[in-house]
């Protein structure tokens, strides 16, 4: 195999540390893999979805006795905390599971029969489903995709991110044993090979989780071929404390790693901190004690390590660029919690994490969405004021509000343009199973999660036949439309 023909992952830690390496797939792997998954997708809609669902169990088995190895893979691939890598594989496991136990009764035959006339709604898979993950959580980003597609009768073909391909591989690969043949494949590679995959007129359906500009240019794609999307795109969320936020270690522990998790590479860390301007000296201080108690950079292998490198070079010179463009533009940036000492952060991708106070929402910093550690804080005078500036922009991914009044916070959060509000919490510590998870505005369309996350993957159909044509049916005159409500 030719460096042509393959795709190397090295470690963001210690870049010098090749991880490994997987095949490129080419136009001619695709247009196999899709008709394969074609055939095997009409097959797979007959089995009983409790079959289905059996198969996902299995899946889940596979995670859990996998985790570990999957773990340490995840995190040298993607630098990403160990403990963060297992507890994401074990997530994906209770994924799997919660689609197995609720495809059921979601997935059952809707049956009418009255006076109005005999009405079934059923839930039709599309065929062959196209998912591009990301890089970032990987593992759990695959599955939120393939359990609820395959478990609906669907076939899956998955393309994973070059810049984390390895712990996506081997657990596609094993788990396609769980399935008949042809039903589950995975396909390396860059653009191109997206492209194959997301314009292949034997593709009925793309779910998408990415940055910006490549899901305009998934969509665009798919909207030549007339294929639904399901996107879950940026976020640019801001988390705010109302004058009454409860600002306890544990709340603080909590906001702290929100924003941090991943190295701030998540979509729905928190990006930006509201606080009201008579509490900003106070919660800079809260703050930063915190960080000093959780946050601890460095290699991601190493026994408490909260935060590694972020992904690529190219990632930390960008995030080393907007900090000190705040900088010059008057901003002060404080250094967050402690670097390991036995990592060497000149080996890979190191980005100290950073509270800028003195920003104004204008800033670059603030106004993008920034991914990474860099934690931007900035005072409010009225809650009028505050939601203006937080809806401000096209992203609308998440939201937090912090309130020692909960009824209080719930009634705030309505206020606000993001598909997920989390009440004292952010990111991963307040996501459920049960909740639908997705953006409004410019942060993508359609929901993960749920039972909206399972009919994301089905379409319903209908077979009706209109009471007054039944037998003993009074009949209409032709061309006239039914009595509303009849």
């Amino acid at each position: 195999m030719t460096d042509r023909d393959s795709l190397d992952r090295h470690n963001p830690a210690r870049t010098t540390d090749r991880v490994g390496s997987v095949p490129i797939a080419t136009a001619d792997d695709v247009d196999r893999a899709v008709a394969a998954a074609g055939t095997a997708a009409r097959d797979w809609v007959r089995e009983p979805v409790g079959r289905r669902a059996d198969a996902l169990r299995a899946v889940a088995g596979t995670l859990e006795r996998r985790a570990e190895d999957t773990a340490v893979l995840l995190a040298r691939e993607s630098g990403k905390p160990l403990a963060d890598a297992r507890g994401e594989v074990l997530f994906s496991a209770a994924v799997a599971r919660w689609y197995a136990d609720a495809a059921p009764g979601l997935l059952a035959d809707r049956e009418t029969d009255d006076a109005r006339g005999r009405l079934t709604v059923r839930q039709r898979p599309y065929g062959p489903v196209a998912a591009l993950t990301p890089w970032n959580a990987p593992v759990v980003l695959t599955l939120l995709k393939l359990a609820p597609a395959l478990v609906a009768g669907n076939a899956l073909l998955v393309k994973p991110s070059p810049l984390a391909p390895l712990a996506v591989d081997g657990l596609l690969r094993e788990c396609a044993g769980h399935f008949p043949p042809g039903l589950l494949h995975v396909l390396h590679g860059h653009e191109d090979t997206a492209a194959a995959l997301v314009g292949h007129s034997g593709v009925f359906k793309v779910a998408f989780t990415g940055g910006e500009r490549a899901g305009r240019a998934v969509g665009a794609l798919a909207a030549a071929a007339l294929t639904p999307t399901t996107m879950e795109l940026g976020g640019n969320d801001p988390a705010i404390l109302l004058e009454d936020a409860d600002l306890t270690d544990q709340a603080m522990d909590r906001l702290v790693m929100a924003c941090l998790a991943t190295a701030g590479q998540v979509c729905m860390a928190v990006k930006r901190v509201y606080v009201p301007r008579s509490a900003l000296d106070g919660f800079v201080t809260a703050f930063t004690a915190a960080a000093d108690r959780v946050v601890r950079l460095g290699d991601p292998l190493r026994p408490g390590v909260s935060v590694g490198p972020v992904v690529t070079a190219g990632s930390a010179d960008r995030l080393t660029a907007l900090a000190a463009d705040a900088v010059r533009a008057g901003a002060r940036a404080i250094p967050l919690g402690t670097a390991c000492p036995d990592t060497d952060l000149t080996a890979g991708h190191f980005v100290r994490p950073l509270l800028l106070t003195g920003v104004d929402d204008r800033m670059p910093v603030v106004a993008g969405e920034q991914f990474g550690p860099l934690v931007p804080v900035l005072a409010y005078d009225d809650e009028d004021d505050v939601v203006e500036r937080a809806n401000a922009g096209e992203l609308g991914l998440g939201a937090s509000v912090w309130s020692a009044d909960e009824e209080r916070a719930f009634t705030f959060a309505a206020r606000l343009d993001a598909g997920f509000c989390f009440v004292n919490t952010h990111n991963r510590t307040g996501m459920s199973l049960r909740a639908p998870f997705g953006g409004v505005k410019r942060s993508g369309h359609g929901r993960e999660y749920g039972a909206e996350g399972l009919a994301e993957y089905v379409q319903p159909c209908v077979v009706h036949a209109p009471g007054a044509f039944r037998r003993g049916g009074g009949g209409m005159a032709p061309g006239a439309y039914p009595v509303p409500g009849r």
